[in-house]
């Protein structure tokens, strides 16, 4: 008699743990996006991989000191163009300077809010350090939206999870 009870009770035990936040799996799944073709102009891609209307664009650079550290080895000085984004909320994407073979040198991540200008059309530089001047060829922008990133299952099992930007760029990568 008591373990019929006990069969009988125990999906619905199960059924409320579940709904209580007791249960250890909530279904959450992080999933990374690929990370898009590097490029001097680039359309710039959600977590999802679309676009999100916005092109980025490195519009010039140049080995020079840096103006705070004049005593330095020259460093990569760029300017950078974002069109169709917000000034406020916009998409952020990373800078790598790259040799010849289009390996990074040094990577940076350049935001739209940073940048100024008007009619959709924000301009703004930055800096990149690299270790050897003499090996950079360009500057090439990665396309994935860096702006934002929400917390991971293993931050936050109940509210993580979700589309996720790919890892940032950085020295050593092959774009």
């Amino acid at each position: 008699m008591f373990l019929e009870r006990v069969l009988t009770g125990a999906p619905l035990a199960l059924v409320i743990l579940a709904l209580s936040g007791c249960s250890s799996h909530w279904g959450c799944t992080d999933t990374t996006a690929e990370r898009g073709e590097a490029g001097v102009r680039v359309q710039v891609e959600d977590t999802s991989e679309r676009p999100l209307g916005v092109t980025a664009e490195v519009v010039n650079w140049r080995l020079e000191p840096h103006p705070q550290v004049p005593s330095e080895s020259d460093q990569v000085h760029f300017h950078y163009r974002f069109d169709g984004a917000d000034e406020i909320s916009g998409p952020a994407v990373d800078a790598c300077a790259v040799d010849k073979e289009r390996v990074a040198l040094s990577c940076g991540t350049v935001y739209s809010s940073q940048a100024f200008g008007s009619d959709g059309a924000l301009t703004g530089d930055d800096w990149l350090a690299v270790e050897h001047p003499e090996q950079v060829a360009g500057v090439l922008l990665i396309p994935n939206d860096q702006s934002y990133d929400g917390r991971t299952c293993e931050q936050d099992i109940k509210d993580g999870g979700g589309p996720h930007p790919p890892e940032p760029g950085e020295r050593g990568d092959e774009l």
